[in-house]
């Protein structure tokens, strides 16, 4: 028996085949209020290296600002349109959820870490990086390992979700630590480069690009001992998940391309600006397996 509604189910189906890519960002409020003026507004960090942050020419660059550019490109493909404005705003630590949540920005192109918390606001990417905090000190300090700054001043930078990380830590081995804040990383650097802090906690792999473009950059050590990883994301709207779509499509296709393999060496493993240092970080074994199975998961 023939049934009488075949044809019409035919034609929606092969609607949906040859509508899919366009149809899946449809709903995206987003993406409408992009195409309704003709621009994306990025939010990016000026001291984020090598994410996030202001080149020789004051200009925001990094990998951050690399896969922001293959997002404009997703983008300019749903919407059909070669014209696209894009817009960059600088974000910090404090900021920079609340700007994205109040339609300043439409995606923070930073490095910011995905944690179960942070997702009561704002929705993550697949993940783009893996770090793990570490404790960094003068070269010329005494401290070998972190039981070494009981009852001295460490600074963390205002909004780092390693504060709380490294206070538990000092509560929990029971450490008389006074802790500073300062308003970005490069005055985290600068407190610890002064003498006003004994050392700086935070993500390696930021740290590491920090003192690569510091004036000195063997001023500086980091500790040995690490802490749990954490994966960074780049931050969308938790109530547009079709635009959060179209921004992991972006990124799995570069990955795929293996276009996320040369922008990982290009600036982790060669020469950067400002100062065209290396900062010789090869790519770690789970950020190859976060490349190999594109994916916004808290564990490995």
């Amino acid at each position: 028996m023939i049934c009488k509604h075949a044809p019409t189910l035919a034609i929606a189906a092969l609607s949906l085949v040859l509508l899919d890519i366009p149809a899946a960002h449809a709903a995206s409020q987003t993406l409408e209020k992009i195409k309704e003026v003709g621009k994306v507004t990025f939010g990016y960090r000026e001291a984020s290296i090598p994410f996030a942050y202001l080149g020789a020419d004051q200009k925001p660059t990094g990998l951050s600002l690399d896969l922001c550019s293959a997002v404009a490109d997703k983008i300019r493909a749903v919407l059909n349109r070669s014209a696209l404005q894009i817009d960059y705003v600088p974000v910090n630590a404090s900021n920079r959820i609340p700007l994205l949540q109040n339609g300043t920005i439409d995606v923070e192109c930073g490095s910011t870490t995905n944690t179960a918390e942070r997702q009561k606001q704002v929705a993550f990417s697949v993940a783009t990086s893996v770090a793990s905090p570490r404790w960094l000190v003068p070269t010329s300090s005494q401290v070998m390992e972190p039981k070494g700054l009981d009852g001295q001043t460490v600074v963390i930078t205002q909004g780092s979700l390693n504060f709380s990380v490294a206070r538990k830590f000092l509560d929990d081995q029971k450490l008389n630590v006074t802790i500073v804040q300062a308003k970005d990383h490069a005055e985290s650097l600068l407190m610890l480069g002064t003498g006003r802090a004994a050392a700086w906690f935070e993500d390696d792999i930021l740290v590491a690009g920090l003192v690569a473009n510091a004036a000195d950059p063997k001023a500086f050590r980091m500790l040995a001992t690490t802490y749990a990883p954490s994966y960074y994301g780049l931050m969308t709207r938790s109530e547009d998940p079709e635009f959060k779509t179209l921004v992991d499509t972006a990124i799995r296709e570069t990955m795929a391309s293996g276009a996320f393999d040369r922008l990982y060496a290009r600036w982790f493993e060669s020469p950067i600006p400002p100062r065209g240092q290396n900062l010789r970080l090869p790519m770690s074994e789970a950020m190859k397996a976060r490349v190999k199975s594109p994916s916004d998961a808290l564990v490995p």
